[in-house]
């Protein structure tokens, strides 16, 4: 499958992805546990169905030593046993910012308290800029279908 749009090739998408890159850089600075975070962006992608961004974070999380059962239980987290009340409240915050579109609730208070009780302000400001900056992503590459399956851990570090 080919991609409707190689960014890397067009000028116009390359002066705001150099941009995009570095915030991505930059999130990955923030006080949040690194399996934290390869969890939520794997999450956040799988409800968006950006098959690029599975790959890649699956890999990276593979690659930071993850296991493959917590990696294969992401998408039903909520019934697995093998993440952490932190990870569930992150999961939960996740999956509430991602679906606002959907007709959700979006994150209510519940959600949110629950996740304040596990993570101070800058991992919650961490937690909510890596959520929105995954939603972005996903559609920038489902909306011109990037293909998956070639990514390489380490690749945009």
């Amino acid at each position: 499958m080919d991609a409707r749009l190689d960014y890397f090739a067009d000028p116009a998408a390359g002066r705001v992805l150099k941009h995009v890159m570095t915030a991505g850089r930059e999130l990955r600075t923030l006080p949040l546990p690194a399996a934290t975070r390869e969890l939520v962006a794997l999450r956040v992608s799988q409800l968006n169905g950006c098959a690029a961004c599975v790959d890649m974070h699956t890999k990276e999380a593979t690659a930071a030593g993850e296991s493959p059962t917590r990696l294969h239980l992401v998408a039903a987290w909520r019934e697995a046993t093998v993440f952490t009340g932190a990870e569930r409240a992150a999961l939960e915050l996740a999956e509430r910012g991602t679906r606002i579109a959907d007709g959700a609730a979006g994150v209510d208070d519940g959600a949110w308290e629950a996740a304040a009780r596990h993570y101070d302000r800058e991992q919650l400001t961490a937690l909510v800029m890596l959520v929105s900056f995954m939603n972005m992503v996903n559609r920038l590459n489902a909306i011109t279908r990037q293909p998956a399956g070639d990514y390489v851990a380490g690749s945009f570090h």
